[in-house]
């Protein structure tokens, strides 16, 4: 049997986000095909997702990054407090560890690169929609490898308390422009403060940090 979706219909309801026009009429021509998926509305950055959703209320957002006014994380983190039925799958071209984290941390179900094959792109609006987390396999892999890589028992840094603030909101999934903004610091100084995270930890990126501070408590 077939699960309602929010908008009162057996169809999931899908919001198609991103700046590119026929990347949005790509994805739209290839999901109005499908007989259980209905593409409710388009956006062209970030902001005007967010009133589409509250206009909307549909089942799947599919979210771009990087976007004019409103960036992808954030849109995401306003569309999963608007809606919390919403569910949002990131489809981008960036699998960096800053964004893959932050996205996750925002709320997002899924993280898709764009060279996804369309019928896999169906499949994984499904699950997620049953209410199932979707990776790219490469990015899950890596996750997974961070969170099973044994940890020390104690915490063992040398780390300045100004690389502890830095790593505290490196764990709670923030861009190097919002730690500098929540710092006053420049961009630079951050970037300077998460090498030298890394470097003093013996850690390969960024992934890696926000998973260290969870587990040694140093943020909850």
């Amino acid at each position: 049997m077939t699960a309602s979706s929010s908008n009162g219909s057996d169809r999931i309801s899908v919001l198609i986000v991103d700046d590119h026009a026929i990347v949005r009429q790509g994805l739209r021509t290839y999901l109005d095909l499908q007989p259980d998926i209905e593409v409710v509305g388009e956006a062209g950055d970030g902001r005007e997702a967010v009133a589409r959703v509250r206009e909307t209320l549909p089942d799947i957002v599919l979210m771009d990054l990087v976007m004019p006014n409103v960036d992808g994380v954030e849109a995401t983190r306003q569309v999963t407090a608007v809606s919390p039925s919403t569910r949002v799958i990131v489809l981008t071209s960036f699998s960096d560890d800053e964004q893959v984290f932050a996205s996750i941390k925002a709320g997002a179900q899924g993280y898709l690169m764009k060279d996804v094959l369309p019928s896999q792109l169906v499949q994984d609006i499904r699950q997620v929609h049953r209410g199932e987390v979707r990776l790219n396999p490469e990015i899950a892999r890596k996750l997974m490898q961070e969170f099973t890589n044994p940890q020390p028992a104690t915490p063992k840094h040398d780390l300045t308390e100004r690389e502890l603030e830095v790593l505290r909101l490196i764990a709670q999934g923030k861009s190097n422009k919002e730690i500098s903004e929540d710092l006053v610091l420049s961009e630079k100084t951050v970037k300077t403060h998460v090498s030298n995270i890394l470097q003093k930890l013996h850690l390969s990126d960024r992934t890696q940090a926000a998973v260290y501070a969870l587990r040694q408590k140093i943020v909850d």
